[in-house]
C-alpha cells in the first residue's frame, strides 16, 4: 500500500526561500532536475512513492512544501498563498536550481498545478512542465469545492484544529479511512495542523477563483519551446478528466489518463504515472 509514509532515499534539506527555508525531500545527481510541487493540504511527502523510481531515471529529484506546509514557513496574509505569489517561490526555487545550467522539468498536482503554470508564466527556466490532476482555472462545483466553501468561515471562527477535527469526523466511515494505518492517520494530522489560517483560507480562495489562463499559458509554451503533458487519475474528482484533456489539446500538450487512480496517482498507480512521465521527460530533454 503507497503512502506519504512509503520508504526512500531522499534526504531532508532546507532551500532558500523569500519567507525562510523551503523544506524539500532530495536525492541528489548530476543529471536534469525534477522539481514536484504539491497541492493544497498537501506536502513533499506526496511524492514518497516516485522519488527512488525517478532518480534510478537519472534525474535529481527535488519535492517540496509550499510555504506554511508541514516544514516551511510561511507569511501571514491570505494573499500570498494565491497562485500568482507563489508561483513567483517555485519560480525563484526553480532559478537556483538551474543555476549550473542543468535543465529542469516542473510538475504540480492539483493545486500545485496553477502555481506550476504561474512559476513558468513568471519566467521559470524549465524545459518542461508536467499538469497533474489540475484544471484550466478555479475548481468547478462538486463535493471538494462544497467542503472549501464551507470551512473558510469555520477556519476563521474555530480555526485550524476545528476544522481538522471536523474533516476527520467527515472521512471516519469511509472505506479508505477504515484501513489507513494509525501512523499515516497520526502524520495526515500532524501535517494538516502545520497550515495556519491564513494560508487555509488564501489557497482556498485560489481554487475557487483562479482564471482560465490555458491561452495565456499555451502562447507561453510555444514561444518559449517548453514541453508540456497533462496527465490526470481516470477517476478524478476535482476536475474531470474530460476538462482535463480539453486543457491538453489546448496547449497541444501530451495528455494521459492513469487508470485505477483519483485525484491521486502518484499513490495511487504510481508504477503507471511513471510509465508516462518518464518518457516524456526524457524526450524534452
Amino acid at each position: 500500500m503507497h503512502s506519504q509514509l512509503s520508504p526512500h532515499r531522499a534526504h531532508r534539506v532546507d532551500l532558500t526561500g523569500p519567507y525562510g527555508p523551503i523544506a524539500a525531500l532530495r536525492i541528489a545527481g548530476a543529471g536534469p532536475i525534477a522539481l514536484l510541487v504539491p497541492g493544497y493540504t498537501g506536502s513533499k511527502e506526496d511524492f514518497a512513492p516516485i522519488l527512488d523510481p525517478i532518480a534510478d531515471a537519472g534525474f535529481e529529484v527535488v519535492a517540496i512544501d509550499l510555504p506554511s506546509q508541514l516544514d516551511s514557513p510561511g507569511p501571514p496574509d491570505e494573499a500570498s498563498y494565491l497562485p500568482a505569489p507563489l508561483g513567483l517561490v517555485v519560480a525563484e526555487v526553480a532559478g537556483k536550481l538551474a543555476a549550473d545550467g542543468r535543465p529542469v522539468v516542473l510538475l504540480g498536482h492539483s493545486y500545485g498545478g496553477l502555481i506550476a503554470r504561474r512559476a513558468v508564466l513568471a519566467g521559470a527556466p524549465v524545459v518542461g512542465l508536467t499538469l497533474l490532476d489540475t484544471g484550466p482555472g478555479e475548481l468547478p462545483v462538486g463535493g471538494r469545492r462544497t467542503v472549501l466553501d464551507l470551512a473558510e468561515p469555520a477556519l476563521r471562527q474555530y480555526g485550524v484544529q476545528a476544522a481538522y477535527d471536523a474533516l476527520e469526523m467527515l472521512n471516519a466511515d469511509t472505506p479508505r479511512y477504515q484501513v489507513m494505518a494509525p501512523e499515516q492517520r497520526a502524520f495526515l494530522r500532524r501535517r494538516f495542523l502545520c497550515n495556519t489560517v491564513s494560508s487555509l483560507v488564501g489557497m482556498g480562495t485560489g481554487l475557487r477563483t483562479e482564471p482560465d489562463l490555458v491561452g495565456d499559458l499555451a502562447r507561453y509554451l510555444r514561444s518559449h519551446r517548453i514541453g508540456c503533458l497533462v496527465a490526470c487519475g481516470a477517476d478524478d474528482d476535482a476536475w474531470t478528466p474530460s476538462s482535463q484533456r480539453d486543457m491538453a489539446d489546448r496547449l497541444e500538450a501530451d495528455f494521459s489518463m492513469i487508470s485505477g487512480a483519483a485525484h491521486s496517482p502518484a499513490m495511487e498507480n504510481p508504477a503507471d504515472l511513471l510509465g508516462t512521465l518518464l518518457p516524456t521527460w526524457k524526450s524534452w530533454l
